[in-house]
Parts: C-alpha cells; structure tokens; sequence
C-alpha cells in the first residue's frame, strides 16, 4: 500500500515501525516528497503494528495525524488499524431519517461503570424502552488522560483507547443497528486540545493570530486542512457506518471561500447517502441563530440536516426553574414560549441583552419544524453550570414531569440528556486528566473566570482534575427502580409512545400550531396546541382551564384531578395534561 502524509514543513520524513512494545525501532522508511507537501512511500503495516513519523534530521516519534489506534495514549506511536476487516451483521438496515425522532445524547466514559463501548451495548435495550431513536455519542476521538468530555480531542481519525477503541466503535454500531438505533458522533472542527496536538510541526493546520473560545482557528484556508476534515467525517459514516454527525460550535469555524465548509461536507455526505441508500444526518451545534445552515441549498443554504435550539432550552429553563441570570435574562419574556415554538428561534434579528448587541435571523415558514433539535437538558447546558448540576438536583418531580411533558411535545426534534429520563440525581460536571500539572492548573482557573458573567458562586465550582469530579459525573443504574425515578421514567416512556402514536406531534408545518402564556397566581400556564391537539403545563398555583375540541379527550395527565368537561380542559396546580379527539 501507499502511506501519504501531508508535511509541508518537513525537509525529511520517516515512517518509523516499532516492535510490539512499541519501544524498539524496528525500521526506518524514507517517505519520498511529492508535490503540494504530500510525502509517499510504499510500506505495508500488519494489523496492530506499531508505527510513527519522524520529522526531518531529529529522533522523535509523532503519531499518525489520520491514526485509528492510540494504544499508549496520544503522545506515543500509532497502531494500524483495518476498517474494513470487521464483519457487519447490518445489512439489512435501512436506517433512521431524523424526522419524527427522538435523539438520546451520552458520554461513553459515564454512561456506565465501566465506561466503555462494549458495556454501552449492554444498555441498548434500555433506549429501545425508552422510545429513543438516535444514539448521540460525545466525541470519541482521541484526547491527553484518561477521561475527558471528548471536546479536547487532538487525533480526529482515532477512537479513545479507553472506550475500546475502532473495532469496540464497530461492534456498537453494529449493535446499535441491530437493535433498530441510528448512531450519531460528535465531531469537533473547530479547534484542537491543548495536548498532543502534533499538527502543527507537519503543516499550517491551525490560523496564526486568530483563536476562538476553545483555542487557535482551524485553517480552513488550506486545501490539505479542508480535506482532512471531510474525509474524517466521511470515515465516521463510511468506515463505521455511523447514521450522522453533530458538528460542534460551527460558528467557530471562520471560511471565507465560496463553498463553506459546512456546505461541502453536507454535500459529500449527501452523496454518500445515496450511494448506501439511507438516511445520513448532519446536525449543527450554532450559536448564529441562522437558518442559512439548515435551508436547501437551491434556497442558498447549506443544506445541513438540522441545528440545535439553544433558544428552546433557555425557555424551558427559565419556565421550569425561575432563573433568569446571565443568557437566561432575556427569556423570562412573556412571549418566549410562543416565539420559539411557532417560529423557532426568540431572537431572530433582537436585542440580546447578555451579547449586547442584535442576533438572529428569522426562519422561513417553510422550514420543517423538525430542522430544530430541542431540549430541556443537554452536555453544554448542565456541565457548564459552576456545579454541574442537573434540573432533577433542584427542581420536585411534578416539575421534572413539566419538563417531560414541554420536550416530547415541543414541534422540534426532541433531545434527552442521558440519566434525564429516570431525573438522574447525579450531577455531570466538568472533567480533565491532563497529566500536566499547569495545564490541570490553569484549566481549573479558567473554569472558575467563566462563571463571573453568569453571576454563579464560584466556591462550588469542582475542581475539573479531580477523580471524583468524574466519578460523581457517573449514571447510577439502580436509580430508574426506585421510587419517583421509575414513575418519571414511565412517564417519558408513554410520552415517546404518544409521540409516535399521534402524527400532530411530529407534524413539520407550523399549519395548526400556536402556543401562549397566561400569568397565573404564583407562576405561569404553557399552553401548547398542535391543530386539534392541546398541551397545558401548569407551573402555577392555580387550577389552569382552556378550551378543548368539543369530542377530546384526556390523552396523558401527570397529576390526579385532570378534568375534561363541556370541552373544558382543567388542569390542577403543577400538572400537565395532553388532550386530543380520537384517531
């Protein structure tokens, strides 16, 4: 075979192979340079051996910048990896569209004891229960320590050692698909973590003078760097059989050519797509609220599949919990609930008073409600808290049920955060192993500066390099049997049963839906209406009655005392009810 390596700032390059150790050179092979900074030579590596490149007249190894296998961790040799040596059982899978689905987000290194891919696969079954549609795992690619949000990830192309590794990756998948759930990975673009990352002394991967929130800019001026990352988001789909990818923080990523970067993955993954014939999803983490990403690309989008809805969450936090510090502020507004459930987005061109400035754009009627992915809970939102702390930690279980009842209801596609489906009480907080002390030092610091805008008591911040920040981040499994938890869990169960029962629920036109807010003695009444459909949350301390359709009836009521009567519908203090004629 032909190893290529881009290195336009080597003179010199060897592929160095190593014995099993990982220890001992076992050979040096001259790479032969090409043109546009692309090195080659012909070498075939056995599967597992070990290897590396060393970079001009020096002795040092680096990994393989499109590495598969760390086995030592990121700072050592790579290991060869064959894709295409596992065998598949899912032939006959035809895949998830995201329309109508319910996505269920995780970290690998939490969701179990044992954090890892294969103990995963023993909860499947568990999402299949739940109603889950989407399996949406935090990135796995490989990063400096142990355990880590997946976020600082420095070798795209890899799955973290810890996790299992590539052929762990497949065996999930492939499990996954056998139980009827679509994969969907977690990439990040948009910057590289602090340690390990190599790149840099192999070309101008990264933008001199210009960084964003996580760390220097990807240089996406360089047609080697654009490559790197849309092969690497073909491999997930293409090698792994993954269904789809959320792409981190896109507003991170700074492209000026023509053809956006987004729009070219979009575009390959879409041909991909139809070369398999099923359904592949891109999904945008954006902090624009622009509906550029998601609108065709005849209408001048990019055609992504999807975006998440911060303006949803934001909402139903203030709604569900009274806070209205920091980004939250401008979401005590009356006329939220109403905007981002009929339009989308709440600002859409406003004043954002926490950025100080207008933000947003309005999107078209046109745009399928199911474009938006909503939710009460997610990594980002309960991990960036000073505490890590959950809505479940806070809020009673008539509150969590509310909380239920506004996600499986809500006209985008729905999201659940792991654990939320049983109110795990569990915090998720933020966690490193950086084995560097001032890099463990200075990440702690910064966690700490982060919290000044949103008013949050700095003293319970946990210390990120702990252990036990991690270890207290972990699912408690026996949690879903007792009592509360197992009721909450029912309850989102038949919620995701109703979801799927009902098509006024996953209904993509905004034809027939309206939404409003009443003040009420000691909170608020949600009012949520999907055609002939009605959904009535009642964060008051009052009875809260509306109009029904004169042949509804009680579809789902959280708390005893729901009436119906003379097309009347009551609903008793701190309950929820959904009502509907028949099918």
């Amino acid at each position: 075979m032909t190893m290529e390596l881009w290195a336009p700032k080597a003179d010199r390059v060897r592929l160095r192979r190593l014995d099993e150790s990982g220890e001992s050179v076992v050979e040096d092979v001259e790479l032969v340079a090409g043109t546009g900074g692309w090195w080659r030579a012909d070498v075939h590596l056995a599967d597992g051996e070990r290897y590396g490149f060393v970079l001009g007249d020096g002795d040092d190894l680096r990994p393989d910048p499109r590495s598969r296998r760390q086995p030592s961790g990121v700072h050592e040799a790579s290991a060869w990896f064959d894709p295409s040596t596992f065998t598949w059982t899912d032939a006959a899978w035809t895949g998830r569209q995201l329309a109508g689905g319910l996505i269920y987000e995780l970290h690998l290194g939490t969701f179990t004891p044992e954090g890892t891919l294969d103990a995963a696969i023993e909860r499947l079954d568990h999402l299949v229960d739940l109603g889950v549609t989407h399996v949406e795992l935090l990135p796995v690619n490989g990063f400096n320590g142990t355990w880590n949000w997946g976020y600082d990830g420095v070798l795209w192309y890899t799955v973290h050692e810890a996790y299992g590794g590539p052929a762990a990756y497949q065996r999930f998948v492939d499990a996954a698909h056998a139980a009827g759930l679509a994969v969907v990975q977690d990439v990040v673009y948009n910057h590289l973590g602090p340690s390990g990352n190599y790149l840099p002394e192999f070309g101008p991967y990264l933008r001199e003078g210009s960084r964003n929130t996580w760390g220097d800019s990807v240089n996406l001026d360089e047609d080697a760097v654009r490559a790197y990352i849309v092969e690497n988001a073909l491999m997930w789909m293409r090698d792994y059989h993954v269904d789809g990818l959320r792409l981190d923080a896109v507003h991170a990523l700074l492209d000026d050519r023509p053809v956006h970067v987004l729009q070219e993955i979009a575009e390959r993954t879409d041909a991909l797509s139809a070369h398999r014939g099923i359904p592949l999803t891109t999904i945008a983490e954006s902090d624009m609220n622009d509906p550029k990403l998601i609108l065709p690309r005849e209408a001048g989008g990019y055609g992504l599949t999807a975006q998440w809805s911060d303006d949803w969450h934001h909402t139903a936090h203030v709604a569900l919990t009274g806070e209205t510090i920091g980004y939250y502020e401008d979401f005590a507004d009356l006329a939220a609930f109403e905007k981002v459930s009929v339009g989308g987005f709440f600002h859409d061109g406003t004043y954002s008073s926490f950025r100080e400035r207008t933000h947003g754009h309005p999107i078209p009627a046109e745009v399928p409600n199911w474009r938006l992915v909503t939710f009460a809970q997610d990594h980002d939102q309960i991990g960036n808290r000073a505490a890590g702390d959950r809505l479940s930690q806070g809020l009673s279980f008539d509150r969590l049920a509310a909380a239920a009842v506004l996600t499986l209801t809500a006209p985008g596609t729905p999201m659940l955060f792991m654990g939320e489906e049983w109110g795990a009480k569990t915090p998720w907080q933020f966690f490193t192993s950086h084995p560097e002390p001032e890099l463990g030092e200075a990440t702690a610091k910064g966690r700490v500066e982060e919290f000044e805008k949103m008013g949050w008591d700095e003293s319970v911040v946990p210390d990120p390099q702990d252990p036990e920040t991690f270890e207290r981040s972990k699912l408690d499994w026996s949690e879903p049997d007792s009592d509360g938890h197992a009721e909450l869990l029912g309850l989102y169960r038949e919620l995701a049963k109703l979801r799927r029962a009902r098509p006024e629920l996953t209904d993509p036109s905004r034809e027939g839906l309206a939404a409003r807010t009443v003040e009420a003695e000691g909170g608020r009444v949600y009012e949520l209406r999907r055609r002939d459909l009605v959904v009535v949350v009642n964060l008051s301390d009052a009875e809260a009655s509306v109009p029904v359709a004169s042949e509804a009836g009680v579809l789902l009521a959280t708390v005893d005392g729901v009436v119906l009567e003379d097309a009347t519908l009551t609903v008793p203090a701190g309950g929820s009810a959904i009502a509907a004629p028949a099918l």
